[in-house]
């Protein structure tokens, strides 16, 4: 049976552990939403709940995997008025965005159950500031690859501006193929770090999908919010 000081320590806690979560900034999940039967379009989309506030949030992503870029059209966000309820999150946001888009995801031939397979996953919770370079094997294809981010930053808190690419590397049976991806010419507003979280392949096995987590500054603590860069092999 709980008595008077176990309670008391528990309430104690639970509102440490309130103000720890309203002190940080707001973390999105990421969302596989699947390519289209040739791979060259893939969707994803990544969610949240804003602080303070509690509002959920989400964003949905079209993009032309050849050309690295968003199909026209392809970027959309909305944010919910009213805040979230005791256990949801901004993944119904998502949802709906996906299904009010749904004649932009048809004419693209976009595929939810045509996922990419995973060929990297970040385990490192504590990544560099800046840098990063990480190996991976495609075992069905027998294809190595290679990956570093080159980022460059200027300024400091508010006036914060940074940029990266990424120089890849591909090795199958000793024919090293290399590109480089990405827009260093972009100067994106208060992003203080670019990392891997996560490398897929469409299952038609001829377009890469890197998934650059960033950390955006935010007084009181970094938003996480991810993008993604596009190669077709």
């Amino acid at each position: 049976m709980f008595n008077k000081k176990t309670f008391l320590f528990i309430l104690i806690a639970i509102i440490i552990s309130v103000s720890g979560l309203w002190a940080s900034g707001d973390t999105a999940s990421f969302v596989d939403l699947g390519f289209s039967a040739n791979g060259r379009i893939f969707m994803f989309g990544q969610h949240g709940v804003q602080f303070p506030g509690l509002k959920p949030w989400a964003d949905l992503f079209i993009v032309d995997v050849a050309n690295n870029n968003f199909v026209q059209g392809g970027r959309i966000s909305r944010v919910d008025n009213a805040p979230i309820q005791a256990g949801q999150n901004g993944s119904g946001v998502l949802f709906r965005l996906v299904s009010e888009n749904k004649t932009l995801v048809d004419r693209h031939g976009v595929n939810m159950q045509n996922q990419g397979q995973p060929l990297f996953i970040s385990l490192n919770t504590n990544p560099p500031a800046s840098g990063e370079t990480i190996e991976f094997r495609d075992f069905l294809s027998g294809i190595s690859y290679k990956a570093s981010i080159v980022p460059s930053f200027e300024g400091s808190g508010r006036n914060l501006r940074s940029s990266f690419y990424i120089n890849l590397e591909t090795n199958q049976g000793g024919h090293v193929r290399r590109y480089t991806v990405g827009t260093p010419q972009l100067r994106r507003p208060l992003v203080m770090s670019y990392n891997f979280n996560r490398v897929l392949i469409a299952p038609s096995g001829d377009s890469l999908i890197m998934v650059i987590e960033m950390k955006v500054f935010n007084e009181g603590g970094p938003n996480i919010r991810y993008m993604v860069e596009a190669v077709r092999l």
